[in-house]
């Protein structure tokens, strides 16, 4: 049997290493149209490569999920964070977990999961074809595809495709020629920009816990916040972007966010908090005095931007003032103009529409040789891991050539 595994990436490699030791006899050969194999694993968090999530509730790790999670609850059976540990564990990679959950090999390099994967290719003959890319996948009559690969024609009995989010629907064309439906590509995990915003000069604050809303919609992400040069960035920030990936691209990336800067919905709970802020304050100036969970940076960019002087008093606050001080730690807007790619990884929201893929094996419904792993398919997680489990995931699967 021959098998052809498309796209050297994480899921590529996953896909080519589970497809050999499941079928040793099998010549399983990974195509990469680039110099480099696993070059995203190489910068992945970092350089650091957050290869999962401690979550062992397959049920809430698919929570995790904008798009995908009703497929991957099922996929997750058969190899979900427990196996990803087992996996790399058997072969002397140990990991270690951050407050947040998310999982690093003890080494905190990339390096260490890249050369495990290619020693593993090594010692199963794994064939890898660097420099190599398919520029046509056409099934035939008997089952088999001839691959039209810049090297000229070959023929597989299977392939599993596993290239990756395409940015632009033309890096997808080529299977949509197979008749394949395929949801229009957008970025998802991105940060916002925010032109001339004076909040740009606190650049490197980060407040631990926010709620931040995209103005008149249902859209909500929480979590730590960063402000950057150009806007803000962070965990609170991603997981919109995210959820929100098809709801923003349509704004043109140009809408309003709340952010709420004390992580509380209740507006009862943070009135009490400045109430008793003023008792306890009494003369102090607010400059002086900051009862709240975020920077002084912060605290006093948001007094200045309400209209509090540097000597304005915490006794001397009228009802007026109290409103305003609870209306910006609670709903503080921000217009939003254009987006950034986060660190130097993109994701995108799209792909080869889940409905063409049997979960179960990973195969097209389609085409029963022909198989999907990774972002290629319309799935993709918020940030902390879960990207890389869900290529770990439908890579193992798709190996199995069900």
């Amino acid at each position: 049997m021959k098998v052809a595994v498309i796209g050297g990436g994480a899921a590529g490699f996953f896909s080519a290493l589970s497809a050999k030791k499941h079928h040793p006899d099998a010549e399983v050969v990974l195509f990469e149209k680039s110099k480099k194999f696993l070059a995203k694993v190489k910068i992945s968090g970092g350089g650091r490569c957050n290869v999962t999530h401690h979550c062992f509730d397959n049920k809430k790790l698919a929570e995790h999920y904008p798009r995908g999670k009703n497929q991957l609850k099922k996929a997750f059976s058969q190899f979900a964070v427990q196996d990803t540990l087992d996996w790399f564990g058997a072969r002397g990679v140990e990991t270690y977990t951050l407050p947040d959950n998310c999982i690093f090999p003890k080494s905190d390099s990339s390096q260490t999961i890249i050369d495990t994967f290619m020693n593993e290719a090594l010692q199963l003959g794994v064939v890898l074809k660097p420099s190599c890319g398919v520029r046509q996948l056409e099934p035939l009559e008997d089952g088999t595809f001839k691959l039209t690969l810049d090297e000229g024609e070959k023929i597989f009995n299977k392939v599993i495709v596993t290239t990756g989010g395409s940015p632009k629907m033309s890096g997808l064309t080529w299977l949509q020629d197979l008749g394949l439906e395929i949801e229009t590509p957008v970025p998802s995990l991105f940060t916002f920009n925010m032109p001339n915003n004076p909040i740009r000069e606190l650049m490197g604050c980060v407040v631990e816990e926010t709620i931040v809303k995209v103005e008149g919609t249902k859209l909500v992400g929480d979590g730590p916040l960063l402000v950057t040069h150009w806007g803000m960035s962070g965990p609170a920030v991603l997981k919109l972007s995210a959820w929100g990936a098809r709801i923003l691209a349509d704004k043109d990336y140009k809408f309003a966010i709340l952010v709420n800067w004390l992580n509380n919905p209740s507006e009862e709970q943070v009135r009490a908090q400045i109430k008793k802020a003023i008792q306890e304050a009494g003369n102090k100036r607010l400059n002086k005095f900051n009862p709240f969970p975020i920077t002084n940076r912060i605290w006093n960019f948001l007094c200045e931007k309400i209209g509090f002087s540097e000597e304005t008093k915490w006794v001397d606050l009228s009802k007026k003032s109290i409103n305003r001080l609870f209306t910006v730690l609670t709903q503080d807007r921000y217009e939003v103009s254009g987006k950034t790619t986060f660190k130097e990884e993109f994701v995108t929201c799209g792909g080869v529409a889940l409905t063409e893929v049997n979960f179960k094996t990973m195969a097209s419904k389609r085409f029963p040789n022909l198989y999907f792993a990774g972002e290629v398919l319309d799935i993709d997680g918020i940030t902390g891991g879960f990207n890389f489990q869900a290529a770990w995931t439908t890579g193992f699967i798709a190996g199995k050539l069900n």
